[in-house]
């Protein structure tokens, strides 16, 4: 009898797309380990915030960045990253400060580079704690983190639906202004994914949708 395989599901997509809710999802249906590679940069925004830094200061981003020192704890089927043994709770790493300023930080190549291998490393996280594999959204996974991935998937949904579901969060998110600033990761990382229109579809239907082609490796948790 041979073993299940770990498979690697990567969601992309833009901001209030929907990644958040379906990778939870699926995560819960298949026993995934649930990452949320955006929490990770905004947990770094908030440290270097913390430092009082700002993101045009690269010569100081670039000496603070190299000095932090990355772990991961898990919340239920989520990974939670340490910053130098410290979880950034969510609270501060939603907040209208680290809103206005993760895009910025995430464009910096060494905050980018610092956080590559740390990401890919989550498969270790997910086979130590025997799931069945590991789903990670954000903007660049299927095109950067995990090119070779099992299943990519591209979600985006009408501009202004995205914006509705911003305040229907309670979410102070710029969707415009995040759009233009992501515009490059979000192109390349839809090439050779499979696109998913979230506009007028719930989240069973886009679950759902997902589920039936992960289902040709895995059953159901």
């Amino acid at each position: 009898m041979t073993d299940s395989p770990f498979i690697i599901v990567a969601i992309d997509g833009g901001a209030a797309s929907g990644k958040s809710s379906t990778s939870r999802a699926l995560s819960e249906r298949f026993n995934l380990l649930h990452v949320d590679t955006g929490s990770f940069y905004r947990a770094v925004t908030a440290e270097l915030l913390r430092l009082k830094l700002r993101a045009d200061d690269l010569p100081a981003v670039r000496a603070a960045v190299s000095n932090l020192k990355f772990g991961t704890r898990l919340n239920g089927r989520s990974a939670q990253m340490e910053i130098n043994g410290r979880v950034v709770d969510s609270e501060e790493i939603r907040s209208p400060g680290v809103n206005a300023e993760v895009a910025h930080f995430a464009a910096i190549s060494e905050v980018r580079a610092a956080l590559l291998d740390y990401q890919r490393g989550q498969t270790t996280t997910g086979r130590k704690h025997t799931f069945r594999g590991l789903v990670m959204e954000g903007r660049d996974i299927g095109s950067k983190i995990f090119p070779d991935a099992d299943f990519r998937f591209f979600l985006f949904a009408d501009p202004v639906a995205r914006a509705k579901r911003r305040e229907q969060e309670g979410r102070e998110d710029q969707v415009a202004k995040r759009d233009t600033l992501d515009h490059q990761r979000l192109v390349e990382s839809a090439q050779g994914a499979e696109l998913i229109d979230s506009t007028y579809l719930t989240l069973e239907q886009v679950v759902d949708k997902i589920s039936a082609q992960l289902a040709t490796k895995l059953t159901a948790a």
